[in-house]
């Protein structure tokens, strides 16, 4: 049996990865009565008396809606809203495994992004949070940016800020290894798409501030009009000279300390990474194939190297982010995933490598550490912002 067979057997089996269990055992008429009719009556009342208290007495106060419209799958493109099921199943699984937390996958058509945030306002009553996955650029930035501002519940995307955290952590710990300021490193991210974007806004918010973004027309700049207008404003943030707009991504390489790519395929060259400053960093994130191979990397004299690949040393993958972070949400009360709380989660993330070497900067996706690690830090973060707002 290939391993194509054997991978469709074990979901055929199943229907999938995922079933809905009871919490409650319903036995005779007076368990029927407690958990439905006519005691549900009782909660329904209540509930409608005081809608908040809905978080306390139904599933509302631990359920995550996963979304997806499979127009941006890694790795597979835009493959549609059925196309993107199995991936969001999947997460919803490592949810429940990871951190005991129930999501619930939900595949939406590809839709105008007005329909698309009117669609999720409209069930967010069902919900203790939102978690967007694998929806295109520029329109995932509008329907995170809608939904956070108009829902009392966290909106997170997990490949903007699920993203943007992992590789922080691991540049954290990257510039440990390598003996250089993080604030100081020049860093140069190729592929400004939902990762890229938020992963240069959350660097940007650490403190660095020599950063350079090049996509598929080359060094973004503020008045470049081939790229959309979240990128053209980001560009202007980071004060990239327009005389910079275009220029491909050998002619920026040389000195850079850092190359992080959120791209595609082989577009990395070794002797890029020879152009670079003394121990380079190289994240090469593409996947299944990465910007540059990790054995090519090296040769040309990389002193730290990340894929995300688990064929290789420190891969940096969004389950390091996304189970701890929902787990710290929901036992906090926290209601937005802002900058100040991705960088609390990236510290910690980075905190549970507690001597890293140039194959160990971030934790492995299987250490029981990082989820009660995360989580906890999130806590804490919610204790002293509630006691600093007392005071």
């Amino acid at each position: 049996m290939t391993d194509t067979d054997e991978i469709l057997k074990v979901h055929e089996n199943h229907t999938g990865v995922l079933d809905i269990q009871s919490d409650l055992d319903v036995q005779n008429k007076s368990d029927l009565g407690k958990a439905y009719t006519p005691g549900v009556a009782v909660i329904s009342k209540l509930i409608a008396q005081h809608p908040e208290l809905k978080s306390k007495y139904t599933v509302s106060g631990k359920l995550i809606a996963l979304v997806t419209d499979g127009s941006a799958v890694l790795g597979l493109g835009n493959i549609g809203p059925a196309g993107g099921l199995p991936v969001i199943e999947g997460k919803a699984l490592l949810y429940k495994d990871l951190a005991g937390i129930n999501a619930i996958p939900m595949a939406v058509d590809q839709v105008s992004t007005a329909e698309i945030i009117k669609t999720i306002k409209n069930v967010s009553q069902s919900f203790a949070g939102i978690h967007l996955e694998d929806i295109a650029a520029p329109k995932c930035f509008e329907i995170e940016e809608a939904l956070s501002a108009s829902l009392d519940i966290p909106v997170y995307h997990d490949d903007q800020e699920g993203t943007a955290i992992v590789v922080l952590a691991g540049l954290i710990n990257a510039a440990k290894v390598t003996g250089k300021s993080l604030v100081d490193m020049h860093v140069l991210i190729n592929g400004v798409g939902a990762s890229g974007l938020a992963t240069a806004k959350l660097l940007h918010s650490a403190g660095l501030r020599n950063i350079t973004l090049v996509d598929i027309n080359g060094v973004v700049t503020a008045y470049d009009d081939r790229y959309n207008h979240y990128q053209r404003d980001l560009a202007g943030k980071l004060q990239t000279p327009d005389a910079m707009k275009g220029l491909a991504l050998s002619d920026v390489i040389s000195n850079q300390d850092v190359f992080i790519g959120l791209s595609d395929a082989h577009l990395l060259s070794g002797s890029d990474v020879q152009q670079m400053a003394p121990d380079p960093i190289i994240f090469a994130l593409a996947n299944p194939v990465p910007e540059i191979e990790p054995d090519e990397a090296a040769q040309a004299g990389a002193a730290v190297i990340a894929t995300g690949s688990s064929a290789h040393p420190n891969q940096v993958n969004n389950i390091l982010a996304f189970p701890g972070t929902f787990k710290g949400l929901l036992n906090s009360g926290l209601k937005h995933v802002d900058a100040k709380l991705q960088l609390v989660v990236a510290q910690a993330l980075a905190s549970v490598v507690e001597h890293p070497t140039a194959t160990e900067v971030v934790p492995g996706v299987f250490n029981k550490q990082v989820v009660a690690t995360v989580s906890q830090a999130i806590e804490q973060y919610a204790s002293k912002t509630v006691a600093t707002a007392e005071a």
